[in-house]
């Protein structure tokens, strides 16, 4: 089986963005006053439910329902991307290890390079303007964002929707994710997954993808290649 094309995960997986998401919530918070402040350990836990405004309402029900409503919670989420934007747009964030070189290498081999993820494509924009002051859409063919699907990972919908796009079958691709969200969701749509773990989600379980690796600098296009199925 030919390697058609590799899908990644965004948000720990093409950088460690974690922390600036968590400092874009916590600015929101208390700019409309809101007694709320995500430690470190509260985003870790947090993480575990996939998407801004998902895990918005995770934390009101862990308050018993104390905090704002979906329809506010939807309008934060919009100012929390806008400040997501701004702390990228400052500059110092940098894409993981071989994650450039995996990029690069594949666009010489001809191969389709897709997202699928839980996050926005304005945060995708934002991530990629800041790593390689590029548009998101000279980066990737395809864009497949949460919002645009029934379900987020772990349900399969973000790849099955990548894979749509592509118009390539789930056994000619592999996909790169740091989860056991991630990796659960890209496995259900058929995919063989690289697993590399990040800041945030070291420590999970992760025996559902094919191999883990620390970072993407020891992953060619070769040994990608050999997890497809025979």
């Amino acid at each position: 089986m030919t390697l058609a094309a590799l899908i990644f995960d965004v948000d720990g997986t093409l950088a460690e963005t974690e922390e600036a998401h968590r400092r874009a919530f916590n600015q929101v918070f208390a700019a409309r006053g809101l007694d709320w402040h995500w430690t470190v350990e509260d985003y870790r836990r947090l993480l575990q439910t996939t998407g801004g405004k998902e895990r918005m309402a995770a934390f009101r029900a862990e308050r018993g329902g104390e905090g704002p409503d979906d329809a506010a919670t939807a309008d934060l989420h919009r100012e929390k991307t806008a400040r997501y934007a701004a702390i990228l747009a400052e500059g110092g964030l940098a894409a993981r290890p071989g994650v450039g070189p995996l990029i690069r290498a594949a666009r010489r081999a001809g191969m389709r390079l897709a997202v699928a993820t839980t996050t926005s494509p304005a945060n995708v924009e934002a991530l990629c303007r800041c790593l390689w002051r590029r548009a998101a859409t000279e980066m990737f063919d395809v864009i497949a964002a949460g919002d645009e699907v029934a379900a987020k990972k772990p349900a399969p919908d973000v790849y099955l929707l990548a894979l749509g796009r592509l118009r390539v079958a789930p056994s000619a691709c592999v996909a790169v994710e740091d989860s056991r969200n991630g990796v659960l969701a890209a496995r259900r749509a058929g995919l063989p997954v690289v697993a590399t773990p990040s800041i945030y989600s070291a420590g999970e379980d992760m025996s559902d993808a094919a191999i883990v690796l620390p970072d993407l600098s020891s992953l060619t296009l070769k040994r990608a290649a050999a997890l497809l199925p025979a």
